[in-house]
Order: structure tokens, then C-alpha cells, then sequence
């Protein structure tokens, strides 16, 4: 049913009034200490005020969930600050440190933020998946309780560019998307420009072409009314043909403008003149720019007109800086209300000064203001984060003493998973771009099968074809099947690691997919991160040790953004028991949500948990014999541990990680035929060990002098002459800092170029990360050192 238009108009003006007085505040008024533009999109804010009251104030319940535009996030703190869920602290302090965020935040905004946003097209997308995943949850047996909702995205127009959308409408429609909104604010207007006349017409054709409803909402009651008048069917053939570059400067120049304009056009055809004449020019101004995307009334009811769960795309017709002294203007995006503008629009609002932070200021029914909002249905159960109980982590062990690669290793543990009961298990959600079968995820599948909210039929299965993947599509299916797109994939992850928050149910999801191709989903992945997302990813397989698939397939930099994404904890075993205990770990750190000091061992801020990233490789090294000690375990988690430990007078030591295990091992034997007490470190994550590095400095610097970390204790007793190699299957300065820990001079190895097609061993010595190299670096070394030994005896001798 939809809400009182009159309650509707009032709140509408409310959230347009606070939304610009904040960000005119934060520009304008608080105290500057710097020259940067503070911004705020006030245009962009003011085009989906009527589109976001009608949503939030009418349309929504409690179970349904938003992505909001990230240029409209004020018109989302105003409105959190009318219901009483935001603080004047924080938006008097907008943009600032510990003020409400540029854009909605799940993680640093205080609000109930469902969706973070801000990389344009992500929040839009995410949605789909989102759907997809409450879906999911919804045909266990274990989450048919779970509350079901409508996943809806506020789309800016400009944002159709971004690629991932249309790869999200594609993964929507073969995965039988529904209960899925996006209303665009159709304002024609981007960041440099207009929007190119005609481009929505065949958006629209995508959209149909992919089973959504496409409903046009570009007429408000005002326009509806004037049509209904004589000559009102030639004003509205008027508005339908003036290009969009032409509507947004008449909005701009005001009523006197659209007059002219109109009676030039429209002039001397009796009724139509009559229709124009009968407005003053405030009264004509209002009735053009009653675009249906700014008229709250029609908003509401065309949102409760929809009463079916296909998913439906809005093209709601606005005008970017609807209701302010800016709308219409080209140069508007990123545009601010000047002083005195906003002098005379604050007139024009009927807020007194000194009342410009009341939520109900000049509002004439305050108290009757206030009894509908208590009855907002949207907002009636209060906050709506959901928690769920950590699942139990069964003991994960695997047999050593063979060859076996970390990929297959990770398949195994898996495979053996799926064979099990346990909690963990059922709640596993496995998700692949395409790539199911070559990442080793086969045998899950075949056990644990495909999710289809229908069942179907293999054919392969019926007419008894051999086949080594016997995938059934079923609703009790664990594990998700996407096309040929990072992107989509990294959407899911974030989706699916949502969903104790979402949906009230956890999911411990797992994505694979080859690791150069990481980068591909990078931003994604970031966006993942950023909404604190828990979930694994399976990079594999990586590096040069992919050997025959050529430079396109050999990834350099991932152990880098292992390394520099917040929010995940990249790892790179080299060895199948190592993987074993780093799963296990992982599967609880995916859980955990606590607060706390650092843990001093490590100084790793382990207690509040987070994601987790797998760098596997397809090369089967030889296993080391049965290693249960638990200095050995915990040095896995921690990010190193030595398998060869140096002695009191250690010259070199070698440090590496993942597949260069057995270059390093060989090379350590081959230079302690002459040298003394050598060590190998095996690194498993350059990443926590670094974090926990820098950590320790920090808190040293803050005044705790006994922080000592995992890499301190490990680089702190080597001799001062002692030389660092470090060497790894992947960019060099992954672990070029470990001689910086203590200083002791070090020797990076590892690929700074594109390789090439070749064996193992041909680009292992084409980019010097075989032993032969590593010895070499080591000869050197001592080579360099004589020379300046010699000369500086020379000198002395001078």
C-alpha cells in the first residue's frame, strides 16, 4: 500500500534540505585545513531524493536490502538522521575524519549501510549476485527461514557504462534472477557531459533480452494532469521529442526561459497557448521539471504497482539539481550552491537560521510528522545486521611423503570434505569462472553438486556417456558455476561472505580462479574487501611455473596484491601440509568478529578475522616426511618458519616462497659444501609476516618497547655479516624487505618480465630462480666481498 503523498512530500523536502545543508557546511562553513574542494554532489543527491523517499518511506520492509548510488550518499545519512540512526557529530563533520563517509561504508559508517559503494557499477551489480546467494540460502533445508527480500540498486544513469554491469545482467539470467530491482536516475547527465540522445533505447533492448521488466517512469502527476488538459497531448509530444542537452538548459534558465521557448514551439495553437498562459512562470517551471523520477507520489505508486518477483530495471526520468538554484546546468556534477545561492534557497526551504540541523525544521505538522515515521515499515525492526554462530572446524590432514602440487593438494581437502558430515561442510559454497575443473575442483562438485533453484537433467548422466564430471543441478547443490568473468566472481565472493549479515545465515564461500587473472577482478575484489566480505579465493595456478601456458598465463604481481589489499590474507605454501594447516586456520579466521589488542606474539590483528587468498601451483614437489611439531604449525599461520635452521655463525641464508621450495633446498645443499651453518626460511605469507613486522614498529613507536614480531625473532639472531637470498615464483620485492628486518644485505630473486612458453627448468634459468642462479648470487656475493676486503686493505696500507 502506498504511503500519504502529503507525508511523503514533507519528508522528500526534509532529506533534499538536510542532505545540501550538510554538504554546504562542510564546504562552506566548518573550518578548512587545507585548499581541497570538500564536495558532496549536491546535484547528484538532489536527483534521487524523490526516488529515495518514495523507496525508503514506502516501498521497502525490513528483509529488503539497497545498494545506493554512490553520489546520492547524503540524501542516505539525511535520511538516516530524520529516523534518529545518525549523529549531528558526524554529519556536521561530513567528509571529515570520523564523519559520515563520501559514500556509503558497511564498515565505517555508522548508519545501516547494506551495500558499500563507491567504485561506480560495483554496488549495482552486486545486487544480482546478492539475490542469487538469498536464493541459495533459501533452498537448504538448514536456511528456509531465512528472511526474503527484494535486493535493490539506486543507479545512477552514467554508471550503464561500466562493463561488469552487463556481465552481471548475463550471470542474472542463466542463474534465474528474480526479486532483483535497479531504478536508474535517468538525469542525462555525467561527470562531462550529456548522455548521448537515443543510448537508454537500447540499454533497454539489453535489459528485455535478458528477461528484466523495463518499466519508464517519466511523467509526474503534474505532467499527467497538464496532459489531460486541451493540448496537452502536444505539450507532451513537445517534452518527448526536446533532446536531453536542450531540457537540462531550459531547467536551468527557469520558467520565464521555458515560456518563450515554449510559445515559440507551441505558440498560436489555442489550447496549448491556453495550457501555458493559465501558469505563472514558477507554477510552468515546476510543471516542466515534473519528470516522474522527481515526483515522490508517482515513485510510490509505481513501486507498489509491481507484484511479481521478476527483476525489474526503473529508467526514471530526473533532472540532475531538481529543486535547487543548479538544476539542469552541465557543469553541475561536481558543482557546489555558492553562498549566496544558498541564502536564497534556504528562504525559498522555510528553514530559520539557526535551526538548519533540526530534523523537522518548518514542518507544520511536526507531530504528525513524527507518528508516520514511527510506522515506516522499513525502519519498524530497528537496525538490520544479522549475526550467525561459528561453525566448528574439523581437523584437516593430509598424507605426506609423495609428489603432489598445492592445487591438487587443495582439491584433495576439499574432496575430502565433501565426504564428511560436518557443519562446515554443508555450508561450504564453491564458485568458479568457468574454471571448475582445471582448479581442481571436480571432485567437490561431483560429490556436492551444482545449485539450480530447479533441478535438470544431465544428458551425459541419462544416456550413460563416461564422463569424469558428473555435475547434477539440483537445489541442494553447493557450489555455483559462472561464465568466463573475474568480475562476476569476485561480486559473488562478496555477496556469499555477506551473508551471515544479510540473511542470517553463514556461508563459508570458496572461489577459483587462475591466478593472473586476479587482476582482471582486481576491483572487484577490492570492493569485496572493503565491505569486510569473508571468503576465500584460489589463485591457481600461478607464476612462471606454469610453464608451457606462456607469459599471458604466468602471474607476476599477485603475491604483491597479496600483500596491499586490506581486508585478506594471502598466503603461498609450497608443500601440501603447510596448505593443510593454512586451510584449517582459514576456515575459522573467516569467522571470527572480535575486537581487541593485537596479539603479541605476532602483532597481527587477528581477532577481528577476514578473507583469505591461496597463490596454488600445478607442480608437484616432492614432500617432506611427517612434520607435527608445533613451533612448525603455528610458524605456517604466522607467515615463516625454518626448514633449515642457520647455525651461530650462518653466512647466507634463503628465503622462499611457494614452487622455488626445491631450488632453494638444492641450492642450500650445493653452497654447504663450503660455507657454514646455512639457513633456509620458508616463507608461507610474505604478507602476514610483513603486517606483522610493520605492526611491531608501531607499537615501539607508541611506546611499547618489548613488540617484538614473528620476522624479528626469526631475521633478529643471524649474524651482521650474514647475506639474505630471497627467491620466489613471482615479483621480487615480495620478500626484497627481509634484509631490512635486522639489516643484513640482501639479494632479491624472483620475475620482473613477461615470461615466455618453456619447461620448468628453461624459464626457472631464464629469470634466475633455479639453484644454479641462487649459488651464483652467493658466489658473488663472497666475490664482492674479497674485492672490497682487498681494497680497503689497500688503502689502510696507503
Amino acid at each position: 500500500m502506498t504511503a500519504d503523498p502529503t507525508h511523503l512530500k514533507t519528508v522528500e523536502q526534509r532529506l533534499l534540505w538536510l542532505s545540501h545543508w550538510m554538504i554546504h557546511h562542510a564546504n562552506h562553513i566548518r573550518p578548512k585545513a587545507d585548499s581541497i574542494k570538500v564536495g558532496g554532489h549536491q546535484a547528484s543527491s538532489a536527483s534521487m531524493v524523490s526516488i529515495m523517499t518514495a523507496l525508503y518511506f514506502s516501498a521497502l520492509r525490513p528483509e529488503d536490502r539497497v545498494a545506493v548510488k554512490p553520489h546520492a550518499s547524503p540524501i542516505f545519512h539525511a535520511m538516516q538522521y530524520l529516523m534518529g540512526n545518525q549523529t549531528r557529530e558526524k554529519m556536521e563533520n561530513f567528509r571529515g575524519y570520523g564523519g559520515v563517509q563520501s559514500y556509503p561504508s558497511r564498515t565505517k559508517d555508522i548508519d545501516d549501510v547494506d551495500f558499500s559503494t563507491g567504485s561506480v557499477g560495483l554496488g549495482v551489480a552486486v545486487t544480482s549476485f546478492a539475490s542469487i546467494i538469498q536464493d541459495y540460502i533459501a533452498a537448504k533445508s538448514w536456511g528456509s527461514d531465512a528472511p526474503m527480500g527484494r535486493m535493490v540498486a539506486l543507479v545512477g544513469d552514467a554508471e550503464l557504462d561500466e562493463g561488469n554491469i552487463y556481465e552481471a545482467l548475463q550471470e542474472g539470467w542463466k542463474n534465474d534472477l528474480r526479486n532483483c530491482w535497479w531504478i536508474i536516475d535517468y538525469n542525462r547527465q555525467s561527470l562531462d557531459g550529456i548522455v548521448r540522445e537515443g543510448l537508454f533505447q537500447r540499454i533497454e533492448q539489453i535489459f528485455d533480452a535478458f528477461g528484466w521488466d523495463v518499466v519508464r517512469v517519466k511523467y509526474g502527476v503534474l505532467q499527467r494532469a497538464a496532459f489531460e488538459e486541451p493540448g496537452g497531448e502536444r505539450l507532451r509530444d513537445w517534452i518527448d521529442a526536446c533532446p536531453n542537452q536542450e531540457y537540462s538548459a531550459l531547467t536551468f534558465m527557469g520558467g520565464a526561459v521555458w515560456r518563450k521557448r515554449l510559445l515559440d514551439d507551441l505558440g498560436d495553437q489555442g489550447d496549448v497557448t491556453a495550457l501555458i498562459e493559465r501558469r505563472n512562470d514558477a507554477e510552468l517551471a515546476a510543471l516542466m521539471e515534473n519528470l516522474g523520477g522527481n515526483c515522490v507520489e508517482t515513485m510510490a505508486e509505481t513501486f507498489d504497482a509491481i507484484d511479481h518477483d521478476r527483476p525489474v530495471c526503473f529508467l526514471a526520468y530526473t533532472i540532475k539539481g531538481w529543486g535547487t538554484p543548479i538544476a539542469g546546468h552541465k557543469d553541475n556534477h561536481g558543482g557546489l550552491m555558492n553562498s549566496t545561492q544558498f541564502a536564497a534557497w534556504q528562504k525559498l526551504m522555510g528553514v530559520a537560521e539557526g535551526e538548519e540541523w533540526e530534523p523537522l525544521a518548518g514542518v507544520e505538522d511536526p507531530a504528525a510528522l513524527r507518528d508516520f515515521l514511527s510506522q515506516v515499515p522499513f525502519f519498524a525492526k530497528g537496525p538490520r545486521r544479522y549475526q550467525d554462530s561459528r561453525l566448528a572446524v574439523p581437523q584437516i590432514r593430509l598424507e605426506g611423503g609423495r609428489e603432489i602440487s598445492t592445487q591438487m593438494a587443495f582439491g584433495k581437502i576439499l574432496d575430502d570434505l565433501s565426504k564428511g558430515d560436518s557443519a562446515l561442510a554443508e555450508r561450504i559454497v564453491t564458485t568458479s569462472p568457468d574454471v571448475t575443473g582445471t582448479t581442481n575442483l571436480g571432485p567437490w562438485v561431483n560429490r556436492r553438486k551444482l545449485f539450480a533453484r530447479a533441478a535438470q537433467a544431465d544428458a551425459f548422466i541419462e544416456h550413460r556417456i563416461p564422463s569424469t564430471a558428473k555435475w547434477e543441478f539440483t537445489p541442494e547443490g553447493q557450489h555455483i558455476e559462472l561464465g568466463i568473468a573475474e568480475m562476476n566472481l569476485m561480486l559473488l565472493l562478496a555477496a556469499a561472505g555477506l551473508s551471515h549479515s544479510l540473511f542470517g545465515k553463514r556461508l563459508i564461500p570458496i572461489g577459483t580462479v587462475y591466478d593472473p587473472f586476479v587482476a582482471r577482478g582486481l576491483d572487484a575484489l577490492n570492493y569485496a574487501c572493503y565491505q569486510d566480505a569473508r571468503f576465500m579465493l584460489v589463485g591457481t595456478p600461478s607464476g612462471v611455473t606454469l610453464a608451457p601456458e606462456g607469459g599471458a598465463h604466468q602471474s607476476i604481481g599477485t603475491p604483491l596484491i597479496g600483500m596491499s589489499q586490506d581486508g585478506l590474507a594471502a598466503f603461498e605454501p609450497a608443500y601440501a601440509d603447510e596448505l593443510a594447516i593454512i586451510m584449517e586456520w582459514a576456515f575459522d579466521y573467516l569467522q571470527r568478529d572480535g575486537e581487541g589488542d593485537p596479539d603479541e606474539r605476532t602483532w597481527l590483528r587477528d581477532e577481528t578475522g577476514g578473507s583469505v587468498y591461496l597463490r596454488l601451483t600445478t607442480n608437484a614437489l616432492e614432500q617432506p616426511g611427517e612434520r607435527s611439531d608445533p613451533d612448525f604449525r603455528q610458524g605456517v599461520i604466522d607467515g615463516a618458519y625454518w626448514l633449515r635452521k642457520p647455525g651461530p655463525n650462518c653466512e647466507v641464508v634463503i628465503a622462499y616462497q611457494g614452487a622455488v621450495a626445491p631450488e632453494a633446498v638444492k641450492a642450500a645443499g650445493m653452497i654447504g659444501e663450503g660455507r657454514r651453518d646455512i639457513g633456509v626460511l620458508a616463507v608461507t605469507s610474505a604478507d602476514r609476516l610483513n603486517a606483522g613486522w610493520c605492526a611491531a614498529q608501531r607499537a615501539r613507536s607508541r611506546g611499547n618497547a618489548q613488540a617484538r614480531s614473528h620476522a624479528e625473532r626469526l631475521m633478529g639472531d643471524l649474524p651482521r655479516h650474514c647475506k639474505v637470498i630471497t627467491v620466489i615464483d613471482g615479483h621480487p620485492a615480495t620478500l626484497s624487505w627481509l634484509g631490512s628486518v635486522a639489516g643484513h644485505q640482501t639479494i632479491p630473486l624472483g620475475v620482473e618480465h613477461f615470461g615466455q612458453t618453456g619447461s620448468i627448468g628453461d624459464l626457472y634459468r631464464h629469470h634466475g630462480i633455479d639453484a644454479a642462479a641462487i649459488v651464483e648470487k652467493v658466489n658473488g656475493l663472497t666475490a664482492g666481498r674479497d674485492v672490497l676486503r682487498n681494497a680497503l686493505g689497500g688503502l689502510a696500507e696507503g
